[in-house]
């Protein structure tokens, strides 16, 4: 039997379904984002707790809800709501109780690398073609690990309001790293980098740290295309009146729906419109004389746009 809270919360987590056939809902697809809802998700969940689910594009498919889950990082609320609804296996519910963040073992802060640290030396040259300068190594205190399960990686701590640490990234600096990104097993439900932000001035958002960077005023990396609950709140209720929007083209339907939403609070609302290069690629210069001609968002601007994509 169908469940319709289940339906409500895979909406909420893979965006609006359809209904298709055999109690299947279609859905864009987070692995391979083919531009129609070619993902089936079976919502009819059996006695062991699955709901089949099967992209008839990229063929990526599993049993349980809780991959399609952490794949769009969603925060522990949605993952311990899917448990309620569906159940989990022993294995499965240990990984919802996420553990408490802390950087690797093995983290080195770049700013102890010496001319004579060959793996350090790499970690640098990386980050330099990527436009990152030694004073944001300093003010990020970024760092990178040798061995370990983050080794040959940047690490990029995230800092609470009070300087606690509260997320890390990491990103493979070898050219053909086998991991390109490995991200903490914690919740992702929080501000990223809110010990950097003034409330009290326009804020801009973005997709990752290295994007973050380039910018430099006031921004924050979403960590992904989604707005997490608690990073939504407090925009909401803080003093901010001006927030800039600036994801990736392939990330625009989530962009006019963050647009939508900001409207709705009574936000003023710039949708910075990135066309095929990202903040990181584009640099500093070239970001900011976007930014600076980017108008405010109407409601009726938003409804051309969204008419763009149908």
């Amino acid at each position: 039997m169908v469940n319709q809270l289940l339906i409500t919360l895979v909406d909420s987590v893979l965006g609006k379904g359809k209904n298709t056939s055999k109690n299947n809902r279609a859905y864009h697809c987070p692995f391979c984002k083919h531009h129609k809802p070619k993902l089936e998700v079976n919502m009819d969940t059996n006695a062991k707790g699955d709901n089949p689910w099967h992209c008839w594009v990229c063929n990526t498919k599993g049993r349980k809800l809780t991959r399609l889950f952490k794949h769009v990082e969603v925060p522990l609320d949605k993952l311990q709501a899917l448990h309620s609804l569906v159940g989990t296996s022993k294995s499965e519910h240990t990984e919802v109780n996420l553990e408490q963040v802390k950087l690797p073992e093995e983290f080195i802060p770049l700013t102890d690398v010496t001319s004579n640290n060959l793996i350090g030396r790499r970690a640098l040259t990386y980050l330099k073609r990527r436009g990152i300068t030694k004073y944001d190594i300093l003010k990020y205190q970024i760092g990178y690990c040798e061995h370990g399960h983050y080794s040959n990686m940047i690490v990029i701590p995230s800092y609470d309001e009070k300087g606690n640490l509260n997320y890390f990234t990491s990103r493979g600096f070898e050219e053909f790293s086998r991991s390109k990104y490995k991200n903490p097993n914690v919740s992702r439900n929080i501000v990223p980098f809110e010990f950097f932000i003034n409330w009290n001035v326009p804020i801009i958002l973005c997709e990752g740290p290295f994007d973050m960077m380039a910018i430099k005023r006031n921004v924050i990396p979403l960590l992904g295309k989604n707005i997490q609950d608690k990073l939504k709140k407090k925009l909401v209720t803080s003093q901010v009146q001006k927030i800039y929007i600036a994801l990736d083209k392939d990330a625009i339907k989530q962009a006019l729906s963050f647009c939508e939403e900001l409207l709705n609070e009574g936000k003023e609302v710039y949708l910075v419109e990135l066309q095929d290069k990202d903040p990181s690629e584009m640099g500093f210069e070239n970001f900011t004389k976007l930014i600076q001609t980017t108008q405010p968002l109407t409601f009726s601007n938003l409804f051309e746009k969204k008419l763009e994509l149908v």
